[in-house]
């Protein structure tokens, strides 16, 4: 109940709600905020487990198990496509539902927009159904040297230098940042940091301008430069222009294309994804094996034979889903008796026995492993988890070590994916790559 008193200078009656009247309030609150919370995230999951394009081959028949609450609908010929459970109204769309498991099959290729509906009332989302050729590549495992150069110097970060006059000295602090790419200085455009230091010191101006290309813009900026005791001309700031490590090739496709690693090159002091300008792979010497142990990744060492006649290929491009490029014609003949495999789809990877290849010594093996989660919504390089079952590879490595990434994942004769990461807590498990999505990403 409410109390009541009398307001001793007015006399009027004042109301005062009592503790439990405000504990039903908050409680209410607390109520109402957590089922807004836990439909929000609904929303989300359901929404995040759906890619935004689903892709079937032409001529298959390709099964599909969402089980969400969503309707779907589609304008399609149904003598060219195909979707059982599915019922075609007047305005001629094909709706289905995504609550039960359904297959889709297509004549001829093409791409088809499905409109998503949750609990077939509320708009989701517009996703594309693409029905594409067959395709097929060659799963490798080979290791790789990798050396990068970047399209232009990637600045690390500000230092503090100390003037001719004794005094300290920050001129780039907050004029550039860590992760910025120094295009330009006084108008030439940047190539190494030796060209770089010397057009530095041939500034005769106080000032320096500098081309700076941050995300994706570009703009110049002026920083005042510092005369130091040994008479160099500096603007304090880190800067870095190639960078080098050990992976593992993930296939060669059509036109001596390959692609590799399953996840990007970034930066180790920055941590964001390289912008590179080239890229040359090299075959690789193993020197040691270091076996990973929960908690401490373990690692491939090797050194990389970066000399003409060892030249694998060209790396074209750095994403986050992998490095892609072309390799040359000796390295395609070393692999013309590699069978290619077919390219799985994402409904087309099961949970359960696969196996991947990597190189431990002077020849690429192959080793079992189990899939054990699979993210069907997966757009990045966490696709599915998988755990190491081979002893063989076990007692080598203690499970995926650094230098592994890259390595093809095999399962009923076909190419799922890559290995990307190791769990660090538990090394004989880590994350895969659907290769569909490293093919559209290497393009």
């Amino acid at each position: 109940m409410d109390t009541i008193s009398i307001c001793p200078m007015s006399g009027r009656k004042v109301r005062y709600v009592t503790r439990r009247r405000w504990y039903r309030i908050i409680l209410t609150i607390i109520f109402v905020g957590t089922v807004i919370f836990t439909g929000i995230y609904y929303v989300y999951s359901i929404n995040k487990g759906i890619p935004d394009s689903l892709k079937v081959y032409v001529g298959d028949d390709s099964r599909f198990d969402f089980s969400v609450p969503i309707e779907a609908g589609i304008e399609a010929d149904t003598e060219t496509l195909n979707i059982d459970n599915s019922s075609k109204m007047d305005n001629g769309e094909i709706h289905f539902s995504f609550i039960r498991p359904f297959t889709v099959s297509s004549s001829a290729t093409g791409r088809y927009k499905m409109n998503l509906k949750l609990f077939g009332m509320f708009s989701l989302k517009s996703i594309s159904l693409d029905v594409i050729d067959n395709e097929s590549v060659i799963p490798c495992g080979n290791n790789i040297g990798i050396q990068i150069r970047t399209d232009g110097l990637l600045v690390l970060g500000t230092q503090t230098i100390k003037g001719v006059d004794n005094m300290d000295y920050e001129p780039a602090y907050q004029i550039v940042r860590t992760g910025d790419y120094i295009t330009e200085i006084n108008g030439k455009k940047v190539v190494s940091i030796e060209q770089f230091s010397r057009c530095l010191q041939k500034c005769d101006e106080k000032k320096v301008t500098l081309g700076i290309r941050r995300g994706g813009s570009v703009s110049k900026v002026k920083i005042d430069a510092v005369e130091c005791s040994d008479g160099s001309i500096k603007i304090g700031v880190w800067v870095r222009e190639d960078t080098q490590g050990i992976g593992t090739l993930t296939y060669v496709g059509e036109n001596d294309t390959f692609a590799a690693l399953g996840h990007g090159i970034a930066d180790m002091d920055t941590g964001t994804l390289m912008q590179i300008k080239s890229g040359k792979l090299y075959n690789t010497e193993i020197i040691n094996i270091v076996k990973g142990t929960d908690g401490t990744p373990g690692e491939i060492m090797g050194m990389i034979l970066s000399s003409d006649s060892q030249l694998i290929g060209k790396v074209k491009k750095n994403t986050s889903l992998g490095i892609s490029g072309k390799v040359n014609k000796s390295f395609v003949n070393k692999i013309s008796e590699n069978k290619a495999y077919p390219v799985a789809l994402r409904q087309d990877i099961k949970k359960g026995a696969a196996t991947i290849l990597c190189q431990l010594g002077e020849q690429v093996e192959e080793y079992g492993v189990n899939i054990e989660e699979i993210d069907r919504g997966s757009t990045d390089n966490k696709s599915m988890v998988i755990k190491i079952t081979d002893e063989r590879l076990l007692s080598k490595t203690g499970g995926i070590i650094q230098g592994m990434s890259g390595a093809p994942i095999l399962q009923n004769g076909r190419i799922v994916g890559a290995v990307t990461h190791v769990l660090v807590n538990d090394p004989t498990k880590g994350y895969g790559i659907f290769i569909e999505n490293m093919l559209e990403a290497a393009g």
